[in-house]
């Protein structure tokens, strides 16, 4: 139930489809009483209209998606002095489009690729290390096409040998990849565990594993931001929407994750 009360909930939360959406009203209430000088569904509709293009032009200069973003990236460091024994390694999904290389027969990859290739370069780091993939499928309509079904022949691509990786394809969202991969590869008390995810997701995924009761080491890539980011104004409607989009999504993914149970705390920070 979690799973789709959240992807119907962040459709209606989704800064563009708030956008679409109040355009579409305003302009629905502009012809509404059309012809009809009393009516007031005109001036209702102008004040949307007016109200929904200063929302849209403060978004596009003012750097609040960046904000909301950075603040995330920055909390997990860099790891500089790597642990000098590695049991294992997980990798989270989100980055091959399972639904499109289906279809194609050509992997197709989306954003997050730095998530295989620091597999890769770990997997020679520690040869005896566990590595695990994990990643079912985030799709409301797919369920049926798994990401850790077609992920294989990239990786195998990077250097990594199918015989070594363990996948998990049952999960579909991050606090089911933390759960779903406890209970398939049952990491000892002790053990190290290195968990890799971009680094604006990794506060909600390092929740996720705590509060599954599987302690990992927050391995953060694909950063988007410098560490010295300069909040500067800027004029760009896709660049502002696509931004707080991102930043907003974790966010109230953190939010609901802790008033469900899913993570250990609000915003979880470096042990």
């Amino acid at each position: 139930m979690f799973f789709y009360l959240s992807k119907i909930l962040w459709f209606l939360a989704d800064p563009g489809n708030l956008l679409l959406i109040a355009i579409s009203l305003a302009t629905l209430l502009l012809y509404a009483g059309r012809g009809d000088r009393l009516s007031r569904w005109p001036r209702l509709g102008r004040g949307l209209l007016t109200t929904t293009t200063i929302i849209a032009l403060g978004i596009s200069i003012l750097p609040i998606g960046k904000a909301m973003s950075l603040v995330l990236e920055d909390r997990f460091p860099v790891v500089h002095t790597p642990p000098q024994k590695v049991d294992g390694v997980i990798v989270l999904g989100g980055i091959v489009n399972e639904v499109i290389t289906q279809s194609r027969g050509k992997i197709s990859i989306g954003g997050g690729v730095e998530r295989l290739t620091e597999l890769a370069l770990l997997s020679k780091r520690y040869p005896q290390a566990k590595l695990v993939f994990t990643g079912g499928s985030g799709k409301l309509l797919t369920q049926n096409i798994k990401e850790a079904d077609v992920v294989g022949p990239l990786l195998e691509s990077l250097g990594i040998s199918s015989e070594r990786m363990i996948y998990e394809n049952r999960s579909r969202n991050t606090y089911e990849n933390a759960v779903y991969s406890r209970e398939l590869v049952e990491p000892k008390p002790g053990e190290t565990w290195i968990l890799i995810t971009s680094a604006f997701h990794t506060p909600r995924a390092v929740g996720s594993f705590r509060k599954a009761g599987w302690p990992v080491v927050p391995w953060p890539v694909d950063f988007n931001m410098t560490a010295d980011e300069s909040l500067r104004l800027g004029f760009s409607l896709r660049g502002g929407f696509g931004s707080l989009s991102s930043g907003l999504h974790e966010w109230l993914g953190l939010i609901f994750y802790r008033l469900t149970g899913k993570t250990d705390s609000f915003f979880p920070a470096p042990s």
